[in-house]
Formats: structure tokens, sequence, C-alpha cells
């Protein structure tokens, strides 16, 4: 089931983000030769016109060739008008840059799909409240359910829980619905230090309260839909450049980075919690391909980007040489991350230990 789950994940995300940058191409009237899912050695294929499709037998990736791609590459005369490195810098720029725009692109789609669906939410009904709170000091009791707070209704307990942090010290006025009747209760949230998700401190207002798990569906209209799966596509992407950016300053501990055997774990674990859990999984998963292929690393999308820029600049592109050479290290440096991280999940294996 893990297995078969990763699989499909995968198979998809790649179809994706090869599939834009197949379109384009083809729009942009270059010459496809191979659309491969996988990579390494062919296992089927078929052609269709000028394009062989491909499944590869390394899952881990896909790749469609273009004519005219490799460097050194010897064309007639007559098919240069249809090769990748004779096309103008803005329509190279098009082609590499579709890729990861799919992958974000389907993972807003996905959002979308899942909002109108209907997602569950958590009630705001208290389940628990702390020896030695502000919420036992002023009177709160498990079963009571919070429908406002200074003046403003509440209706899921995210926007409680936001407006608490966000008020240290500060008293608020909760409006409680105990059993048949409505209260107001006054309550100072304290300050406390907690860790954030790339582990940094930071002080939030707390009072001291557990949800009781209470939940309903929540199905938003199609206009809605899209607003929220737009935002929220925005929100993962710009947390996974913050992610990259303080596992470089190493506020991000190095030992969190995941490989193969992590995603293939968690979309199996994703998958038997049931659809929604599976697809949102694979919607994040989608965000994160498509960010880390623009990071300017040669070999990656981001690279090939970096070179058009470089070639913009200097109006004649590198010297096969240094692409070549530049390549070479990206594929370095690639290569030495995936070892790292397979090392990773090996030692998570072996020592039970799960990622913060």
């Amino acid at each position: 089931m893990f297995f078969l789950s990763a699989i499909v994940l995968l198979g998809i995300l790649i179809f994706v983000h090869e599939l834009g940058h197949f379109i384009f191409a083809k729009s942009l009237g270059v010459r496809v030769l191979k659309f491969s899912l996988g990579f390494g050695p062919r296992l089927i294929g078929r052609k269709y016109g000028e394009t062989e499709y491909l499944i590869s037998a390394v899952p881990l990736g896909g790749y469609v060739k273009m004519l005219g791609e490799e460097p050194g590459e010897e064309l007639r005369d007559e098919d240069r008008a249809f090769a990748y490195n004779y096309q103008p810098v803005w329509k190279r720029f098009v082609i590499v840059f579709s890729g990861p725009l799919f992958n974000i692109i389907f993972a807003a789609i996905v959002f979308v799909l899942i909002f109108s669906y209907g997602v569950p939410v958590l009630l705001p009904e208290i389940g628990e409240v702390m020896k030695s709170s502000p919420a036992n000091n002023a009177g709160l009791l498990n079963g009571d359910r919070i429908v406002g707070i200074d003046g403003s209704p509440v209706n899921q307990w995210d926007e409680m829980t936001s407006v608490i942090h966000k008020s240290p010290g500060k008293p608020l006025a909760f409006k409680i619905k105990r059993g048949n009747e409505t209260i107001e209760i006054l309550i100072t949230p304290e300050k406390k230090e907690i860790q954030n998700i790339f582990g940094e401190k930071k002080e939030v207002g707390l009072i001291g309260i557990k949800p009781a798990g209470s939940t309903r569906i929540r199905k938003e209209g199609i206009m809605n839909a899209v607003a929220i799966g737009i935002l929220k596509t925005w929100e993962i992407s710009a947390l996974t450049v913050i992610g990259i950016v303080k596992l470089i300053q190493r506020i991000v501990p190095a030992d969190t980075i995941g490989g193969p055997i992590l995603i293939f774990q968690m979309a199996g674990e994703q998958a038997s919690m049931g659809a929604m859990n599976f697809f949102t999984f694979m919607a994040v998963i989608s965000i994160n391909l498509g960010v880390l292929n623009l990071l300017p690393i040669p070999i990656l999308d981001g690279g090939h980007i970096l070179f058009l820029a470089v070639e913009t600049i200097r109006r004649k592109p590198l010297s096969e040489k240094m692409t070549a050479i530049a390549q070479k290290i990206g594929l370095a440096f690639i290569i030495t991350l995936m070892v790292f991280a397979l090392y990773n999940d090996i030692m998570r294996l072996i020592t039970g230990k799960t990622i913060p």
C-alpha cells in the first residue's frame, strides 16, 4: 500500500511537471524527441509522430528531450528552426519555467477541489482546562463552547487561537455558550514562549485549554474555493522558501531533510488516513517540487534560468565548456544531497526518530 501510494503520487507530480515543459515546447515550435516518466532503461514506450513516449525504470523523476538541447548536437540546417538551443531566450525561459509553474498550478487546483468538496474544521469547544491556567482561574469548564471574542464571532478553533496568540497580557471578553445559556467571561492570556514550525522561539498568548475534538465539514463555493486555494498555495510556497533559507542558516537542522524513503512512508501514511489527507499531501509535495526546481543550481530548472539570465546580460550564451562544468558541479551537488537525504531516511528507520 505504501509503495503503491508513493508511486501514484510521484508519477502524477512528475507527469504534471514534464507536461508543462512538453506543452510549451510544442506550442512554441520546438521539436520534442522524448517524453519520459522515470530515468534509466526503458520499460515500455511508443512513438507517436515525432515524439517517443516512455516509462523508464527509475521512478524518481522524468525528462522531456528536445531537439538541439544537448551541447554540441549536430543539426541539419532545415532542423535548426525547431531546435531548443536556436530559440530566442524568452521562448527557452517559458519552456524551462513551465515545469515548476505547472506543479504550483496543479497544487492550487487540488486545493480548490478539496475546499469545494469540504474539509473538516475543529470547533471551538473545550475538551480540557489545565491546572492553574487563566482559563481555569476565570471559570471556564469542559464542554464550554466559545462563540465570540471581543464582539467578533468565532466559528472554529483556529480563529479563536489566532486572537489569543496575538493578545498576550491583553484582557479579552469571551462569549461562552454553556448548555442553554450564554455568558461572558473576561480572560487575560498569559505570555508564553513556544517554538514555531522552524524550531524558533516566539512569545504568544495562551489561556490553557485543549479542544474537545468536535468537527464540522466546511464547504466553500467555487469562487471562495479558488481564492482560498490560491492563498493556501502562496502560503505553502512562501513557507518552502523560508524553510530553505533557514536550512542554509542552520536554524532548521540538516537531519530534517528527507529523501525518497520518507516520501514513500508519508505517502502511505496519508493514503491510509483517507483521500483528503493524501491529496493534501500531494499538493504540498507538488509545491515543494516546483519551488525546489527553481533553485539556481545547474541541472535544475532554476539553473537553466540562471544560464539564460547570464546569456541575456552577456548577449551571448556561456561556452559549452563552462556549461558542461557547471552541469557537472550541479549534478555532484544534487547526488550528494540525495545521498545525505537517503542517509537521514535510513537513520530514522534504524533509530525510530521522527522529524520534529
